[in-house]
């Protein structure tokens, strides 16, 4: 048990001094040197070998390879950098409606029960027998409505690195965007699993054609902090079960 409050205290301890990050200043953006992406672009993969009859004479005027005038730009190795199109506009609304009523009614005499009655009914008040000794009556009745409205709309563009090329020529990709603004910082995070054939000549995909898709749109700073219940109370409402 208490192993259980210590790992508990650790947990509550380690979240409020992510809150401190930004007590009377704007919130620290994530260390880029950390980042997934940058340890792609470093560490970009074998170079692919020279194909046989290929152009590599330095002063000839046509130049093979993604740089050249006609070559194509589209992301297809460890490293490079694409721009996924992220433009959500979805809607749904579902309504439900349950009702249901039940009544019942019991009762139970005992005008003879071994001369009992007739000893006790003139003990009772005025009116009172025994002759009816019990009588139960019960209703319930139930009815509830539903109903789920939602809409979601979000355009945005973020630029993602591809981080490893599966065997079967799929690309891995993941993407990070920080923007602050005064006290609050804004974070944009992708990933999942493209097809080369679907990056378009723009070296952009939309959010659609990506597999596995991972999709963060959030931020952290003052304004969230006040928005969010504290950590003891978030607590208490997982515990709690009334």
């Amino acid at each position: 048990m208490l192993k259980k409050f210590l790992l508990t205290g650790m947990i509550l301890s380690a979240a409020a001094c992510a809150r401190l990050d930004h007590v009377g200043k704007a919130p620290s953006f994530s260390p880029p040197t950390e980042s997934v992406e940058r340890v792609a672009m470093i560490a970009s993969g074998i170079p692919e070998e020279r194909a046989p009859g290929r152009v590599t004479d330095g002063a000839s005027l046509w130049a093979a390879g993604q740089t050249s005038l006609l070559g194509d730009r589209r992301a297809m190795k460890r490293g490079d950098i694409m721009t996924v199109v992220i433009e959500i506009d979805d809607s749904a609304e579902i309504k439900n409606s349950t009702q249901r009523s039940r009544s019942g009614s019991e009762s139970m005499a005992v005008p003879q029960l071994l001369g009992l009655p007739q000893r006790i009914d003139p003990n009772l008040p005025p009116g009172a027998t025994m002759a009816d000794a019990v009588q139960l009556d019960g209703s319930s009745s139930s009815a509830g409505d539903g109903s789920v409205r939602r809409s979601e709309s979000l355009t945005l563009r973020v630029a993602a690195t591809v981080t490893d090329v599966l065997p079967n020529g799929i690309l891995a990709i993941e993407g990070s965007q920080e923007v602050r603004v005064n006290f609050e910082l804004r974070e944009l995070l992708v990933s999942g699993y493209v097809r080369p054939e679907d990056i378009s000549r723009q070296n952009e995909i939309t959010y659609d054609k990506i597999a596995s898709a991972r999709i963060s749109y959030g931020g952290r700073g003052q304004i969230t902090d006040v928005q969010q219940p504290r950590i003891g109370q978030q607590v208490l409402d997982v515990i709690l079960p009334f």
